[in-house]
């Protein structure tokens, strides 16, 4: 499932592709039809991100909700739209550019009510500028939960996934099995400065990569990763070899249905 660092790329693309322009909509496997007739012809007015749900303004008419899931793939073109495939959801589209649609979780019109009852029901998310860390520190800090388990809870903090909830916990020192209500202020304080900082830099690049400069391929001279997920990382999808810190074996479990990835060695705390 994509990371909320690509829900706020795909949020920028379509603001750089058709913010403030008529777009031709349609839904070519079907299943948006009703709400793609009363969208087409309209202009977009606004695209943003929360945590991993995209949302697009069309001005009074609403926004089209969109949750990419599992399997959801939403990709772009330039210049005028080839004849779509019949898995198309949704297509966006005008004489320069286009937009696909396929296999999301949601695709949805909704009001502006509906749409600030998502927000209300997810945590803060570091890439909204106006969210505050506070609404998720006043859950964590009060929770037995492990502090693993809580950043991969959407209702606590949106948009971090399983990438980036093994580097950050990395890049902290944190043991990952250390209940929320154990971590300090600082410590999530930190946390979430650290996230923020990764997440901007995963908008920017369009890849997760977790290494700092010290610990680079080049400044280790070691091998790049060879992984099709992509970046360069510290913990995740390494189990078995040698952290590139202290040396020592990389670990896996299983915690709450996900993979969870650490070093024993450098995660004490």
């Amino acid at each position: 499932m994509p990371e909320g660092h690509t829900i706020h790329r795909l949020a920028a693309d379509h603001r750089d592709r058709f913010l403030r322009r008529k777009v031709r909509v349609t839904s070519p496997q079907g299943k948006f039809s009703d709400s793609a007739a009363l969208l087409d012809g309209r202009t977009l007015t606004a695209a943003e991100a929360h945590g991993k749900h995209l949302f697009l303004g069309f001005g009074r008419i609403g926004w089209i909700h969109i949750h990419l899931g599992l399997f959801g793939k939403l990709g772009f073109g330039a210049g005028q739209a080839p004849p779509p495939t019949d898995t198309v959801r949704l297509r966006l589209a005008h004489p320069k550019a286009y937009a696909d649609l396929r296999g999301p979780t949601t695709c949805a019109l909704i009001t502006d009510g509906e749409k600030q009852a998502i927000h209300d029901r997810l945590g803060p998310d570091p890439l909204r500028e106006d969210d505050d860390p506070d609404k998720a520190w006043s859950r964590i800090s009060r929770s037995r939960t492990s502090v693993a388990a809580l950043l991969m809870d959407q209702k606590v903090i949106a948009g971090v996934g399983n990438v980036y909830r093994a580097e950050v916990l990395f890049r902290g020192a944190i043991d990952p099995y250390r209940p929320g209500k154990d971590l300090t202020r600082r410590e999530w304080d930190a946390i979430w400065a650290d996230l923020a900082e990764l997440m901007r830099e995963g908008v920017r690049l369009n890849r997760i990569d977790t290494v700092r400069p010290e610990h680079t391929p080049e400044a280790m001279g070691r091998p790049p990763r060879v992984d099709d997920h992509g970046g360069e990382v510290y913990v995740y999808r390494r189990a078995t070899l040698p952290c590139h810190i202290c040396g020592g074996e990389i670990r896996t479990a299983d915690l709450a249905a996900r993979n969870l990835f650490w070093c024993p060695g450098c995660q004490l705390a």
